[in-house]
C-alpha cells in the first residue's frame, strides 16, 4: 500500500550533494550508508519541513510530506542559483513496513521501531504508524511539527536529524546556539492520557496553559510542554494528562 501523504522529489546533477549540504540540517555524506533524516530551516532557525534523503545512483531523492512538497520544490529551485543541479517532482510512491528492509528499501533512520521505507514498488504493510510514533516519540509534519517548531525542541538530535559538526546551513546559527548555550525549557514529550482529546487541545495545570496535546494512542500521547509547569495532574479537554508518562 502506497503512502499517499508523501511525495518524492529528485535532485540530480553533479553538484546535487554539495548543493543540499549547504541547506539541510544533517550531513549529506551519510547517504553513503543509507537514508538520512533531515530538515530545512528558516534563517530564524524554525522548521520549514522535515524529510528523508535517499541515495539513488548519483541523484538524491527527497521523501517529504505531500502538503510540504510544493513549497520545498519552490525553495530548492530558488536556492539553486548557478548550482549544476535539477530539482523535480517524481512519480515514485512511498511504501512502509516493519522488520528487515526488502531489497531496495531503507531502514527509517529516526528509530529502529519505525521500520523501513520503500520507493520502487516494495509491498507495504498495514500498520498503526501513529501508535508506533507515540511509543517512540516521533513527531510528524503537520501535526507535532509546525512552522513554529525549533527542531531541538522536537527531538531531532535523538532522532538522528541534525549534525553539529557538518558546517553551515540555513538556520544553523540558531540551532547551534540552542544546543550549546541554553537548556531546553520546552519541547515534545510522551505523556500518559486517560481519556481522549482532539489533536491540538491545550493542556492546563493549575489554571495555566502548560502545553498542547497532539497524537494519542494506547493511553499515551505526544505533547508539547513547558517542562517547569508540567506535572502528573494536568487536563486536556476531557482527558487527564500526566507527565512523566
Amino acid at each position: 500500500m502506497a503512502d499517499s501523504a508523501r511525495k518524492v522529489l529528485r535532485v540530480s546533477g553533479p553538484e546535487a550533494r554539495p548543493f543540499l549540504q549547504g541547506l539541510v540540517t544533517n550531513d549529506v555524506d551519510r547517504l553513503d550508508t543509507g537514508a538520512v533524516y533531515a530538515a530545512m530551516l528558516t534563517p530564524q532557525g524554525k522548521l520549514r519541513c522535515d524529510f528523508f534523503l535517499l541515495p539513488d545512483g548519483d541523484d538524491v531523492l527527497i521523501d517529504v510530506a505531500a502538503e510540504a512538497a510544493p513549497a520545498l520544490l519552490q525553495i530548492l529551485t530558488m536556492y539553486k542559483l548557478r548550482s549544476d543541479v535539477t530539482v523535480a517532482e517524481t512519480d515514485l510512491t512511498v511504501t512502509r513496513g516493519l522488520g528487515e528492509p526488502p531489497e531496495g528499501a531503507f531502514a527509517d533512520p529516526r528509530d529502529p521501531s519505525m521500520g523501513w521505507r520503500g520507493y520502487h514498488g516494495q509491498p507495504g504493510e498495514d500498520v498503526d504508524w501513529d501508535a508506533l510514533r507515540v511509543a517512540a516519540l516521533v513527531p510528524e509534519q503537520g501535526v507535532e511539527l509546525t512552522p513554529d517548531t525549533f527542531i531541538l525542541e522536537a527531538g531531532f538530535e535523538r532522532l538522528n536529524g541534525v549534525d553539529f559538526k557538518k558546517g553551515c546551513y540555513v538556520g544553523q546559527e540558531i540551532c547551534a546556539r540552542m544546543k550549546h548555550k541554553t537548556e531546553l525549557r520546552k519541547g515534545l514529550a510522551r505523556v500518559t492520557v486517560d481519556g481522549a482529546a482532539p489533536v491540538g487541545t491545550e493542556i492546563v495545570a493549575g489554571g495555566k496553559v502548560v502545553g498542547t496535546l497532539f497524537t494519542q494512542a494506547g493511553g499515551e500521547g505526544i505533547a508539547y510542554l513547558r517542562f517547569d509547569r508540567a506535572s502528573d495532574d494536568m487536563q486536556a479537554g476531557e482527558a487527564r494528562v500526566s507527565y512523566p508518562a
